[in-house]
């Protein structure tokens, strides 16, 4: 076995002992990418925030340097019911990472509670107004283990394949305003409980985030977007993702971040014809990562009006 392939086989059992204590729904580590541009893959109560329905589609890592680095993808919809009290939404996500495969089938529902809040956004974004909002998802995740892929002889715990199917109950809760918004969720209270599999410990993981959108400034068409994505599971220490975006009357953006103990992160963006944006994202591990940098991006298509008003 030449080089190459001796660091893909250590990085791909690195990575299952460490999967094998954080199995959970949805993808492990949101990229920067994602959870910004679309809130609702970790957070059901985004559901029917945006003014029409928006679709998105999304991939990370599939250019990575080795075999066996974490690659996930994602399609999610969601849209407004009843005058934009209610959401609702669906989604797929698939997580690969060495020799394990999940993938993650939702659907969600939000409920919402609006204030007469008169503070607007910049004239060329459309107005959301105050929102308290509840969200609820119910899904069903596939894991599987290819361990004996790996050739590890004299291990109880890579002596067979892991297959399992695994009901998933998430809750969340979201408050936007026009100049800050914050938000919670968890996307497993029920765990390993209904689970196929007797051998899975699963742990689930708990999500906070919160950003303001600077854009009373002289330049009335620049908005400046800082936001901290907090993520907590048992037995793993408090990871954090510090963000800032600018956005140029969204026409085109970019922005960079930080994940703690893990890499930096850029990104550059442009909306396309109103209704659709593109965004790329580079991701740069640090010296102590075994993952390496990888590339992603996410593009949504927003129906009606778009994402901004010219």
């Amino acid at each position: 076995m030449d080089r190459k392939n001796n660091f893909s086989a250590y990085a791909a059992v690195l990575l299952f002992y460490i999967l094998k204590t954080s199995i959970c729904f949805g993808q492990q580590t949101p990229t920067f990418s994602e959870y910004n541009y679309n809130p609702f893959i970790i957070n059901s109560a985004y559901a029917g925030l945006t003014p029409d329905t928006e679709l998105s589609i999304s991939n990370s890592g599939y250019f990575n340097q080795f075999e066996g680095s974490p690659r996930s993808f994602s399609f999610s919809g969601h849209g407004a019911l009843s005058r934009g009290k209610m959401g609702v939404g669906a989604g797929i996500i698939r997580d690969e990472i060495g020799v394990t495969t999940s993938t993650n089938f939702f659907g969600a529902y939000s409920y919402k509670i609006f204030f007469d809040l008169k503070n607007g956004r910049p004239y060329w974004q459309h107005y959301t107004a105050g929102v308290l909002s509840f969200g609820i998802t119910a899904g069903l995740q596939q894991y599987q283990d290819n361990l004996l892929e790996l050739g590890i002889t004299n291990d109880p715990l890579f002596s067979e394949n892991i297959n399992a199917t695994i009901p998933t109950v998430g809750l969340s809760f979201l408050f936007n305003y026009a100049t800050f918004y914050l938000g919670v969720s968890t996307p497993n209270v029920i765990g390993e409980s209904l689970a196929s599999n007797n051998n899975l410990n699963l742990v689930n993981p708990y999500y906070g985030y919160f950003g303001y959108r600077f854009f009373n400034n002289p330049y009335q068409e620049i908005m400046i977007k800082p936001n901290v994505l907090l993520k907590y599971e048992e037995g793993a220490p408090l990871q954090a993702d510090i963000n800032v975006a600018l956005s140029f009357k969204n026409k085109f953006e970019i922005g960079t971040g930080y994940r703690t103990k893990s890499s930096l992160i850029f990104l550059a963006g442009v909306y396309l014809f109103k209704n659709a944006r593109f965004i790329y994202n580079y991701n740069a591990a640090n010296n102590d990562s075994p993952l390496g940098n990888a590339h992603g991006f996410i593009l949504s298509y927003q129906f009606g009006n778009g994402y901004r008003i010219d």
